[in-house]
């Protein structure tokens, strides 16, 4: 309910040229006020009184959440639609990197295409993934109606096996992903030095110019 607000609009920000900055403040600040109130009177109307458990049944969570996400949105997009920002987005190539460091990178990696073929496949998954858990999952329960027991003993079991894997995956990729600085830091408190293994990949674009100079030279021959 307290961070919901702030979803649409960063999405809009990342994905839409037309998204207007100050609709974005707009819309997290003001959704959240319409959250927290749609959460109390829903409360209130509900259970005759605002209590702490009353504040977590379901009805109450539901609302409140519907109300941060689908209000700050519609504020946002009104507001874009209104006053466009038109930002360039080709403009976000002007911005120096720190620290330049791509091994184990392709070149191709940074090119357009493969960088559009990424925030295509990021949508594609993104939205067919929202439609089936939002949507599909929840209408999918329907027609059991009240659960049985073992209905609802299924309905936790993939709960939690699915809260396992995206823990697994959530920890063990950015380990991986990070594993040559945390080793360097790690060799570094033992006095020692870190040798990051460079990729095949790397190693031929680090040795190709080399490789011209002695055709060049061969060719001069």
């Amino acid at each position: 309910i307290l961070i919901g607000s702030a979803v649409v609009p960063l999405w809009n920000l990342l994905m839409w040229k037309n998204a207007n900055a100050v609709g974005a403040i707009a819309g997290a600040w003001i959704g959240q006020i319409l959250a927290i109130i749609s959460w109390l009177v829903v409360c209130a109307a509900q259970s005759g009184e605002i209590t702490v458990d009353n504040l977590g049944k379901n009805e109450p969570m539901l609302v409140g959440n519907l109300v941060a996400i689908c209000s700050s949105g519609i504020i946002h997009v009104i507001l874009s639609l209104i006053w466009p920002q038109n930002y360039d987005f080709q403009t976000m190539k002007a911005i120096e990197m720190l620290e330049d460091d791509q091994r184990g990178l392709d070149p191709q990696d940074y090119s357009e295409e493969f960088l559009n073929e990424a925030s295509r496949w990021v949508q594609g998954w993104g939205w067919g993934f929202t439609i089936v858990m939002v949507i599909i999952w929840p209408l999918l329960s329907i027609p059991a109606g009240v659960f049985s027991r073992d209905y609802f003993s299924m309905w936790v079991f993939i709960s939690i096996a699915w809260g396992f894997l995206a823990t697994g995956i959530i920890v063990i990729l950015p380990v991986y992903e990070s594993s040559d600085a945390i080793l360097h830091v790690l060799f570094a408190m033992a006095g020692k030095k870190w040798e990051p293994k460079v990729p095949k990949a790397s190693q031929a674009v680090e040795l190709s110019p080399q490789k011209e100079h002695a055709q060049a030279e061969g060719s001069a021959i």
